[in-house]
């Protein structure tokens, strides 16, 4: 099975987005809108400290009545962030997206923030896997 490092060395977009605890939701938002990514990390320094999705502000945000021009970022965010490392699976990460109904988990390496890796990621990872498989089945049964 692929691991997150082989995913990420295939990532067309490899840098990973982030804002800081002083930045407004309209920030992150706009951030997310121009890069058309579904989520940012939240850092103070190098350090992770939350992670701020489109969930988050249909959940934090516009159901409660925050303003996403004053609303600092660190009242929306989800502070207890679950990520991966490098060496992991994409099966143990798929399983994490699926007990923990999440959508993206930032990759951690050496306490630092190396990445960033999405549901639709995995899925067009394996797909591209299985086609490659389909075609190779093919190519060796009809001993091309």
């Amino acid at each position: 099975m692929i691991s997150v490092k082989q995913l990420l060395e295939g990532k067309r977009a490899s840098e990973v987005f982030h804002v800081t605890p002083d930045h407004m939701v309209i920030d992150a938002l706009e951030l997310m809108a121009a890069k058309n990514i579904g989520a940012v990390v939240v850092l103070d320094g190098d350090r992770l400290i939350g992670i701020f999705s489109e969930r988050d502000y249909a959940r934090k945000g516009i159901i409660q009545g925050r303003k996403a021009k004053s609303t600092p970022v660190t009242e929306v965010m989800t502070p207890n962030v679950f990520t991966v490392t490098p060496t992991m699976k994409l099966e143990d990460c798929m399983k994490l997206f699926s007990d923990k109904h999440i959508r993206h988990l930032p990759v951690l390496e050496n306490g630092k923030v190396s990445g960033m890796i999405s549901i639709g990621d995995i899925v067009t990872t394996i797909m591209n896997e299985q086609k490659m498989h389909i075609n190779f089945l093919e190519q060796y049964i009809s001993g091309a």
